[in-house]
């Protein structure tokens, strides 16, 4: 058996575009907001959650059938919470000034409403496999949102990317001035609408589904 059919293949690519997490599910929104501000902890935050995603979605299919339906949510908040704190203290070991930057919002991961969704809807009726990329995939999804956010944050509102400056001095002495609005919490939403604007233009089924 292949290990990436045609289903498969769907379950691990549905979230880049058509099914993205944040952009057509309309999840896990307010990390985009609070973390965006820069690209290096929007990339940290991106890959953190691919991690805890995949691990958590492999972990509750192989428990599946074991797991008793009544206690099944208070199993899928301990397998999140056991993973998120380990990433959380693996970068305060290894990246503490990002971990820094991020504050308590790598704890609130445990409360991203995308993972439980998909522990819910997805790990907790198909096997390993199959969870596994659903998890990539979806946390692949949400990541590529925040990356781009931070990006044109970081870009446009203080000249640099990763704390390196690109934009040239000789640009601000023709009079270029850095948007300062791009550092605040609402241009994220902004560019999150200007996103899910290209993507809904470009997809006639997103437009459809909206009908």
């Amino acid at each position: 058996m292949k290990l990436l059919n045609t289903k498969s293949k769907g379950v691990l690519l549905g979230p880049l575009n058509k099914n993205n997490p944040i952009t057509v599910q309309v999840l896990g929104i307010c990390s985009a907001l609070a973390v965006t501000a820069k690209l290096e902890p929007s990339l940290v935050m991106g890959i953190s959650v691919i991690v805890i995603m995949a691990l958590s979605n492999v972990i509750i299919s192989l428990l599946r059938n074991t797991i008793p339906n009544r206690i099944r949510i208070i199993v899928q908040l301990v397998v999140i919470a056991s993973l998120v704190t380990i990433v959380s203290e693996f970068l305060k070991a290894f990246a503490y000034d990002v971990s820094a930057q991020l504050s308590v919002y790598i704890g609130l991961i445990i409360t991203n409403c995308i993972l439980m969704g998909r522990l819910e809807a997805f790990a907790m009726s198909n096997r390993p496999w199959e969870s596994l990329l659903d998890g990539v995939g979806n946390g692949i999804g949400y990541a590529w949102i925040l990356v781009a956010v931070g990006f044109f944050r970081e870009l446009l509102g203080s000249g640099s990317l990763l704390g390196i400056q690109i934009i040239p001095e000789a640009l601000y002495e023709f009079g270029y001035v850095n948007n300062g609005l791009m550092m605040m919490p609402p241009m994220a939403l902004i560019l999150v609408a200007c996103i899910i604007w290209v993507q809904r233009a470009k997809n006639k089924d997103l437009q459809e589904e909206q009908h």
